[in-house]
């Protein structure tokens, strides 16, 4: 169903939308980017599993310590690292207190149960950020980093330095732009609400690449290491494992993720997730944690990847408002309707001046 449809439907199910009459509970990630370590477990899981060839070098980057630089054919995971000092955490910070006064965490349902301190968003290791699984079990590392995010925001002191650290991938979107302009239907909505390539049916024509608000996709090109990469010229990306997921197992990255930093299930459950973390985290003095992709009102219409961030979208190299490319068709469409009548209001004034 394309864009049009959709809004002439109003919002459904994205499976239902592609005609699956039995679809599976939709799937997501929850990215919890506070815990990540950057050990890049997930990027080498998923290379392993889809057999996607190396990407380039592998050197380290000129500006960071990452060695892949961004998502692409032959990156499907890719873990960013991210540098701040005491002046840029403090913005983070009272970016995401004026996040907090305009009601952003009330994006929780009414009748949502609240946080629990057991939850399993609140029991993986520290990231390098400095921030714990925070809960109410008395553990002191945890008691110390809480009391220390406190103290920052009652004096304003704040640590010299910190890393972020990000595993981004494909946002599997609610309304994905890639879908509505593929010619061959080389690119499907599969029964979990996943968007998966078929490189088999694939034509290498390229309108999916721009049509990513995300820069997500990318069509393969032989790098030269060997001259037998598969698939050049084929739009790839990540497909959330589509083939474990008809096994009813676990994506590779979500597996091998050793802070469970990558969690995998219902997106439903994704989203209860985020919400109690990133609420726990606003309630041990943590404001700067905000989630990316759980609003359904934005212009994808939700994501089936959900992150939960330390600092606004653009310091992470994503979009602060994404918009579906495919959204502007309606007005297309009414404004070409228009000329066209205009322009035979005008060929039949035009022939009745002849005649008369």
């Amino acid at each position: 169903m394309g864009y049009l449809a959709r809004q002439l439907a109003g919002p459904t199910d994205p499976a239902r939308d592609a005609a699956w009459r039995d679809p599976e509970p939709r799937k997501g990630f929850f990215t919890d980017t506070s815990i990540c370590i950057g050990c890049k477990a997930c990027e080498v899981a998923c290379k392993e599993w889809n057999a996607i060839p190396q990407d380039g070098d592998l050197n380290l980057l000129a500006t960071s310590y990452d060695n892949t630089g961004g998502l692409g054919a032959s990156t499907w995971r890719h873990v960013a690292f991210i540098e701040q000092t005491t002046d840029r955490i403090e913005a983070a910070r009272e970016s995401g207190r004026r996040l907090v006064d305009l009601g952003m965490p009330a994006s929780r349902p009414p009748d949502a149960p609240h946080p629990r301190a057991t939850d399993a968003a609140n029991t993986a290791p520290a990231g390098p950020t400095g921030i714990p699984p925070i809960g109410t079990d008395g553990d002191g590392a945890m008691a110390a980093a809480t009391a220390e995010a406190r103290t920052a925001e009652a004096t304003g002191t704040l640590p010299d330095f910190r890393w972020l650290m990000a595993s981004d991938v494909c946002k599997h979107c609610t309304h994905a732009g890639c879908l509505d302009v593929c010619p061959t239907g080389a690119l499907f909505r599969t029964e979990h609400g996943t968007v998966v390539v078929q490189p088999d049916v694939c034509n290498g024509c390229g309108y999916c690449v721009p049509a990513c608000p995300f820069g997500v996709i990318e069509r393969r090109e032989d790098h030269g290491h060997d001259g037998t990469v598969s698939n050049v010229g084929v739009a790839q990306k990540c497909t959330l494992c589509y083939d474990r997921l008809t096994e009813d197992q676990t994506p590779a990255c979500a597996q091998a993720c050793p802070t469970t930093s990558i969690k995998f299930g219902t997106l439903s459950e994704m989203l209860d997730t985020a919400r109690d973390r990133v609420e726990v985290l606003h309630a041990n003095g943590f404001s700067e944690a905000r989630l990316y992709g759980a609003n359904a009102e934005d212009g994808v219409g939700g994501t089936g990847s959900v992150f939960l961030l330390l600092d606004e979208p653009e310091v992470y190299g994503l979009p602060p408002d994404p918009v579906v490319p495919t959204a502007d068709l309606p007005d297309m469409f009414r404004k070409a309707g228009m000329a066209a009548v205009a322009m035979l209001a005008l060929a039949v004034g035009a022939f009745a001046g002849r005649r008369s």
